[in-house]
Order: structure tokens, then sequence, then C-alpha cells
């Protein structure tokens, strides 16, 4: 679990230190963000599903919850996706106006993905305990951080 937590750049679980033994166990190399990246968009699914360890009967209740999520949070998604395209396109043309309105749309997405999360974790605390749900929230906020990071760094600053 250590492992899987260390993909997803969980710096606490990485800063956690095993006992010493005459022979250490070879530590697993860490991976670059583009690589968190590539097994996010590769397997998110089964990140989230190993890294819950939940039970029969939460997983039950748990996974109609996490789809429907996923479905709702692609669109707020999208629309960033695609405004920040339009600052892309736009390059060094990038007029006042046109920065205003993308800046616009991005938060206004952002602001739509904040209120999606607050609306899941509430449906979330009706099926799982609180920590489990905390969890959960945990896991996807550590994903969604490795994917931002990797947007981030892509985009260059506007002129």
């Amino acid at each position: 679990m250590k492992k899987l937590l260390c993909a997803l750049g969980c710096v606490l679980a990485c800063s956690m230190a095993a006992p010493v033994v005459a022979q250490e166990k070879p530590k697993a190399p860490e991976l670059t963000s583009a690589e968190l990246l590539a097994k996010i968009q590769s397997d998110k699914k089964g990140i989230v599903e190993r890294t819950m360890n939940l039970t029969p009967d939460e997983a039950k209740k748990f996974w109609p919850l996490y789809d429907a999520f996923q479905r709702e949070l692609d669109g707020p998604r999208r629309e960033a996706t695609l405004a920040t395209l339009d600052y892309v396109a736009a390059e060094n043309s990038l007029t006042d106006a046109n920065a205003k309105r993308i800046a616009d749309q991005i938060l206004a997405a952002q602001l739509k993905e904040a209120q999606l999360r607050q609306k899941h974790f509430k449906q979330l605390l009706k099926v799982l305990p609180a920590r489990r749900a905390a969890r959960y929230m945990q896991i996807e906020n550590k994903i969604q951080a490795v994917v931002r990071y990797e947007a981030a760094r892509a985009i260059p600053l506007v002129h």
C-alpha cells in the first residue's frame, strides 16, 4: 500500500520510516509526475480501488457514486480544458478582454468542480464511514494534483 501511495505522490507515506533491520529492502524508485500521470490516465479507477480497501458492502455502495461523480466532473473539467485551449491558441495575440474571458471561464469551472466535490462528499457520508469518505476525497485530490501539475507545467504563462 505504501508503494501505491508513493506512486500517487503521497509525501506523508514516503516519509514514514520503517524499522531498521539488518538487511534493508531496496526502496522502489519514485516516479516522475509524468509517469504518475500516465498511470492515472491508464488506470485511475484501479488506483482508487486498490487504495480504498473497501469491504464488499462498501464497494457495492461506493462505486455507483464514484462513477456518477466522475461523469459529473467531466463537465467542468471539459469547460476548463476548452478555455485553456483558447488561451493556448491565442498565444501572443491574447487581448486583455480575451484573457479576462478565459480566466473567468476557468475560475467558473473550478468553482463548479469544488461544488461537486462538496456534494459528492455529502453523498459518500451517507454510505461510508467518515474516515473512508475522507480517504477517497484525499485520493481524488492527490490524483488531481498530479493532473493539474502536468497541465500547468505544459502551459506557458500569459505574456
